[in-house]
């Protein structure tokens, strides 16, 4: 299919071939339908319009944007989610967050959060932090940019884990929310930002048919609000 008609579908797709897809989600579209009628609308439901035999892999929040692999046949959604469940999709994600983190010493400047979490059920969706029932979960990050006048800095993150909500209560945790979140981040720092700045910029795996190494790569769209955002 032609980009241009791809695109007019509501529908970025970097990569399309028999196996599987790569799309590039917007912030504020579901990846799946949600209950009710108003939230039909969806990633899944777009790209099924495009490709019928088209399946979920794995999710992005509703107010994360950045990259969602599908696959074209149960196959490849099978290997895939495997893949994920296993550690072995190497995942980049890039975060516009509150304050100015210091930057570890260690590691070439990468430094790793490591807080477990589980459901916070009297406040579902939410997630918590839990020392004592919660799962192992953990965060490699690195500043790649700060702004002392604006009192903000872009973040490289690699969830080591796959929790729900990791990234963002990760930061919120270490006293560093990301700039727009409605869940984690207090008003000041929710009110910053007219989105969650939080994008899926990478994701990186072995191909399930052929066995070959991939990566897909999908810049952040930050670069606006790092020159906009007030203190």
């Amino acid at each position: 299919m032609a980009p241009d008609s791809v695109r007019a579908a509501g529908v970025s797709c970097l990569y399309a071939d028999n196996d599987l897809l790569v799309l590039d989600k917007p912030a504020g579209l579901l990846c799946v339908p949600g209950r009710g009628a108003d939230k039909q609308d969806c990633l899944s439901a777009r790209a099924q319009a495009l490709w019928p035999d088209s399946l979920v892999v794995h999710r992005l929040d509703q107010a994360t944007s950045g990259l969602v692999l599908m696959a074209r046949h149960p196959g490849t959604q099978r290997a895939l989610g495997e893949a994920f469940a296993a550690g072995r999709v190497h995942k980049t994600y890039h975060a516009v967050v509150h304050g100015l983190p210091r930057p570890p010493g260690e590691d070439g400047g990468w430094g790793v959060i490591d807080a477990p979490l589980m459901r916070d059920w009297p406040r579902r969706p939410l997630q918590k932090v839990d020392w004592a029932q919660g799962k192992p979960s953990r965060t490699r990050w690195r500043v790649l940019q700060a702004d002392a006048a604006r009192d903000c800095a872009l973040l490289e993150l690699e969830p080591l884990t796959g929790r729900t909500h990791q990234l963002r209560l990760h930061l919120a945790y270490i006293g560093h929310p990301i700039l727009g979140d409605a869940l984690y981040a207090d008003e000041a720092a929710r009110q910053r930002a007219p989105r969650l700045l939080l994008h899926a910029s990478a994701l990186a795996f072995e191909y399930p048919a052929r066995g070959d190494a991939q990566r897909f790569d999908s810049p952040h769209p930050f670069a606006p609000f790092l020159t906009t955002i007030t203190p």
